[in-house]
């Protein structure tokens, strides 16, 4: 009689979970979709990104080099738009947060959220924060802790890794 008791009891107390949980349990099988989920990462070859991208461009986005400083004609781009990824696209910073910063480098105040992504750069002896395009990895320059109020930020960009989009005209689709 008592074991009898015990197997109700416990089917009850199943039953009272499946109830109260079942709401919930395809939240917690099924797999979440990322805040990035429309912004996958390319896994495009590296010599695929050589055949659409000047040399230069090439070397600044896929081997991190630096152009000169004051050597874009992005430095004196003032117009309402976007400045996108040169190499897949990927809007990365409106032209409200662009300010002249003295650097020689296009600057902005902050980039469009989640587009951009950030690591450690130990290069020179110091470190800094590197920001890449977080679509296709492409180098785009550093961030620094100079820049104007509210963010205090300094975003300096290689012109190289941008191009740029009048407000006017359509964003032209991502690369893939």
């Amino acid at each position: 009689m008592i074991r009898t008791h015990n197997i109700k009891r416990r089917n009850i107390l199943q039953a009272l979970v499946i109830i109260l949980y079942a709401p919930v349990v395809p939240l917690l099988i099924l797999p979440r979709a990322s805040a990035n989920s429309h912004l996958e990462p390319l896994n495009k070859p590296h010599i695929a990104w050589r055949t659409q991208l000047s040399p230069e461009a090439y070397q600044v986005l896929f081997e991190h080099h630096t152009e000169e400083p004051s050597s874009s004609e992005l430095n004196q781009e003032h117009r309402e738009g976007t400045f996108i990824c040169a190499a897949c696209y990927l809007p990365l910073f409106q032209s409200q947060h662009k300010y002249e910063s003295g650097s020689g480098w296009p600057s902005f105040t902050q980039p469009i959220a989640r587009h951009v992504g950030t690591q450690p750069d130990h290069q020179f002896g110091i470190v800094r924060t590197e920001y890449h395009c977080i679509r296709c990895h492409g180098h785009q320059g550093h961030v620094f802790n100079d820049g104007p109020l509210p963010t205090k930020q300094r975003w300096c960009n290689n012109g190289l890794a941008l191009n740029f989009v009048l407000k006017t005209d359509p964003l032209p689709l991502l690369r893939s």
